[in-house]
């Protein structure tokens, strides 16, 4: 569609350039469709690797391997099941979290005791 004689593509001196939204819009285009092929793909891995999961953690388990190690910063983000209420207040009970995945995970499930209703 030609809008009052333009159609969105410069030309200067017989050379016809895109305009740089047109290209943004290609480039997200393109990304958006990555994205989803990305997705597409996890699930059809996901489900072809199911038996091998279950066989990592029957071997888990049997074995009794600790959690994950996710953050390497401090000895109670290292291993979640491990650590205890206190640990992050080892220098001092008013002391601030000083490392930053200390604020991404919180504590075991098994650490977190519910008092009862404050309302």
């Amino acid at each position: 569609m030609i809008l009052n004689g333009y159609s969105g593509v410069h030309s200067s001196k017989g050379i016809k350039s895109v305009r740089k939204s047109n290209l943004f819009f290609l480039y997200l285009t393109i990304n958006m469709i990555l994205l989803f092929l990305m997705f597409v793909h996890a699930s059809f891995q996901g489900n072809t690797e199911a038996r091998f999961i279950k066989e990592k953690a029957e071997m888990v388990r049997r074995i009794g391997l600790t959690d994950l190690c996710l953050f390497t910063e401090a000895s109670y983000t290292r291993h979640l099941s491990q650590a205890d209420l206190h640990t992050a207040f080892q220098d001092s009970p008013m002391s601030l979290e000083h490392f930053p995945s200390g604020s991404l995970v919180g504590p075991p499930p098994g650490l977190r005791k519910i008092n009862g209703k404050m309302d």
